[in-house]
C-alpha cells in the first residue's frame, strides 16, 4: 500500500516539474520548450499522467512562442508590446496554475492551446 502511496506521489510531482519546467524560458533560451521536452521524454513511459501532462504543457510552450512571434512583429504597430505583456503575464499565470492542479492529481488542459502532440 505504501508503494502504491509513492507512485501516486512521484506520479504527481513529475507531472507538476512538467509544468515547473517551462519557467527555464525566462532564463535559458528556448527553456520553456526543452525543459517540458526533456522530463515527458524521461518519464512518459513510466507515468501515464506526466506522458498527459508533458503533452498539455509542450503544447501550450509551442503556441505561446507562436503566440510572442506573432505580438513581435506587432511591435511595429505599436499594439505588440501590450500583447508581449498580456502573453508573459498570462503565461506565468497558467504554468503556475497548471503545476498546482497537477501536483493535486488533476489533469489540466491550457486555453489557448493547440494540438501539436497528442
Amino acid at each position: 500500500m505504501e508503494q502504491i502511496n509513492q507512485q501516486v506521489r512521484d506520479e504527481r510531482m513529475w507531472g507538476m516539474f512538467c509544468h515547473l519546467s517551462a519557467m527555464a524560458g525566462y532564463i535559458i533560451p528556448f527553456g520553456s520548450i526543452v525543459g517540458p521536452l526533456i522530463i515527458w521524454s524521461i518519464k512518459k513511459d513510466e507515468f501515464p499522467f506526466v506522458n498527459e501532462q508533458g503533452k498539455e504543457a509542450l503544447n501550450f510552450q509551442i503556441s505561446m512562442l507562436i503566440y510572442f512571434i506573432l505580438s513581435a512583429f506587432l511591435i511595429l504597430i505599436v499594439i505588440g508590446i501590450l500583447m508581449l505583456i498580456a502573453l508573459a503575464i498570462f503565461q506565468l499565470i497558467m504554468i503556475i496554475i497548471a503545476s498546482i492542479r497537477a501536483n493535486n492529481g488533476e489533469s489540466f488542459h491550457y486555453p489557448l492551446a493547440i494540438r501539436f502532440i497528442n
